[in-house]
């Protein structure tokens, strides 16, 4: 598969060349991990002990970010790569962690290097969930007219490089909050995540984010309407802020991040930051 680049990126999001960078981030991480393990107080087995992986890192690598892509089940992924079910579920949830502290999506603190743009766009982003067996009022989304998990995404435009010519500015994501119920209006998603905007920095919003400081569009008065000049600001805000809208659409080029969510509620979170972290590499170069 590595040799038709095409065909890896449409299965992974990946380029070959991105993947590779990408395995010995991970590598190195997986060794980090090991060695704490190792050195942990009371531990009673010789170092290198225990069960072993069923394949080697590369290939567990691989098989995760296909998963993330495509979203087929467990079952056909064993089929694939040559494993039993448990496998492929015990292979991601070892990966995973270590893929996040690749990435390093936060969810509060927004680090901004100074080649970023000091403007920030928020918008939360709800996917179908299975019905609770307790709490289903609180998942039910009545826009969506179904059981939903809500995830709030915040975007950066970052400068274009230097000697590219006439090049559009890359969007990257900066942070990703925890998983919420479905029913969590955008605002409260918005106060609970307590994202920290840096100095100087101007966060934007839809009408949703109405009285958290953000930069949103005038709502028309009961009764009244908007003035041409306000409804051109409104134009201008949509315009700053659609960038958000196009970077959580990109995310959910992988299905893991778009699909009904079929895993446990726990893992939600980690998963989005690892689609965030997958959607910021795949369009760096």
């Amino acid at each position: 598969m590595l040799q038709t680049p095409a065909t890896f990126r449409r299965l992974t999001g990946l380029t070959p060349v991105a993947f590779h960078r990408l395995l010995a981030e991970v590598t190195a991480a997986e060794q980090d991990a090991r060695a704490r393990r190792a050195s942990r107080a009371g531990r009673q087995r010789r170092a290198g002990a225990g069960r072993k992986p069923a394949l080697p890192l590369a290939d567990r690598l691989l098989m995760l970010l296909v998963y993330y892509r495509t979203y087929v089940p467990h079952t056909f992924l064993a089929f694939l790569f040559g494993l039993d079910d448990s496998n492929v579920s015990r292979s991601s949830r070892r990966l995973e962690p270590l893929l996040a502290g690749t990435f390093r999506i936060p969810e509060r603190k927004v680090e901004l290097t100074p080649e970023d743009i000091r403007e920030l766009f928020f918008d939360s982003t709800g996917r179908p969930a299975a019905r609770p067996v307790r709490g289903q009022k609180r998942f039910y989304s009545g826009k969506k007219k179904r059981h939903t998990l809500k995830t709030q995404v915040v975007v950066a435009r970052v400068r274009k490089r230097p000697g590219r010519g006439r090049q559009r500015r890359r969007v990257r994501v900066v942070a990703v909050s925890k998983t919420f119920p479905g029913s969590t209006h955008d605002k409260k998603v918005f106060d609970r995540s307590g994202v920290v905007i840096p100095a100087g920095a101007t966060g934007y919003g839809d009408t949703a984010y109405l009285g958290t400081g953000l930069k949103t569009p005038r709502r028309k008065p009961r009764g009244g309407g908007l003035t041409p000049r306000q409804r051109a600001g409104n134009r201008l805000v949509g315009r700053k802020r659609v960038v958000v809208e196009h970077a959580i659409g990109k995310m959910k080029v992988w299905r893991a991040a778009a699909e009904r969510w079929r895993n446990p509620r726990r893992r939600h979170t980690l998963v989005m930051k690892n689609v965030a972290g997958l959607h910021n590499r795949m369009f760096a170069d």
